[in-house]
């Protein structure tokens, strides 16, 4: 049996499906019991917790031979991350009480990025990590590639992409949620002592120009890149009710400085999706 967080987003619920796939037992925790009727229908065992209660997450590891772990994602912080601080603590202390034989736990490339910004919050709970005897492997996956949705609607009506990440030409290492889900359930699978590192990557790096391509060849039409300039992110973002952004426009810039990347040395695996698999999919999507 394998108990798996976050299975109403992408990387779990694509985790949970895959494990069913393959034939094994899934417990799949949710914070609302409606939420959990579609997943009860697939053949699930269910655990009603939260993220602050733990008790309530202490229960709903027990009794498994593995756990996939994750933080919902906050992408717009209170200053000193309190949320994610608390959250951090309640997962760590269930972690430490009911000591599963194995943890695979979703982080991010770049956390060990010494700069603050964004990402940090996985840097802080993988060190809170850290001190959990228990067989566990940190995944830190690149860039989304399904981050990408929100270039749908200006690539389809406007033929343009408007990209934070720069240059244009400059590859990032992209991978889909479906190759994070396979690679986490054969690693979750695995028997492996003390911890580890395991970095995801996609088949091949992915530049703005190259998303742009992929658009242009899913949408069959032209589709230029237009670069936000730096100096208008804090306004564009507070137009769109964000509140705190200087973490999140401090990713990006460690993306386009080169002080986020993967880690070396460390284990790194490669999926298979295609950046235009993933793209046709988005589009298809936000077309019902």
């Amino acid at each position: 049996m394998f108990a798996v967080m976050g299975v109403t987003g992408n990387v779990g619920g694509e985790m949970a499906r895959t494990l069913l796939a393959a034939k094994k037992s899934v417990r799949a925790i949710v914070r609302d019991a409606k939420k959990g009727e579609e997943w009860a229908r697939l053949g699930c065992e269910i655990a009603v917790a939260d993220l602050n209660d733990v008790k309530s997450l202490t229960a709903a590891f027990q009794g498994v031979d593995g756990v996939f772990t994750m933080l919902p994602p906050i992408y717009d912080p209170t200053p000193g991350f309190a949320e994610h601080m608390a959250m951090s603590k309640v997962l760590t202390e269930a972690l430490k009480s009911v000591r599963p034989k194995r943890v695979v736990h979703l982080s991010t490339i770049g956390a060990q990025a010494t700069e603050q910004n964004l990402l940090s919050l996985h840097t802080i709970l993988e060190r809170m990590l850290g001190e959990v005897s228990l067989p566990m492997t940190i995944l830190r996956p690149g860039w989304f590639m399904e981050n990408s949705a929100h270039n749908v609607v200006s690539a389809r009506d406007q033929g343009v992409i408007y990209s934070f990440l720069t240059p244009a030409d400059k590859g990032f290492p992209f991978i889909a949620t479906a190759d994070i889900a396979q690679l986490g359930a054969e690693l979750l699978q695995e028997v492996w002592s003390g911890h580890r590192v395991v970095e995801l990557t996609g088949p091949r790096p992915v530049s703005p120009n190259d998303l742009a391509a992929g658009f242009a060849k899913v949408l069959e039409r032209p589709i230029a890149v237009e670069i936000l300039p730096r100096e208008e992110w804090e306004a564009l973002s507070r137009s769109q009710g964000m509140k705190n952004p200087t973490p999140w426009m401090r990713m990006l810039d460690g993306f386009n400085e080169g002080w986020i990347e993967f880690e070396r040395p460390a284990e790194v695996r490669k999926g298979k999706v295609e950046l235009e698999t993933v793209l046709k999919g988005l589009v298809e999507k936000a077309a019902v």
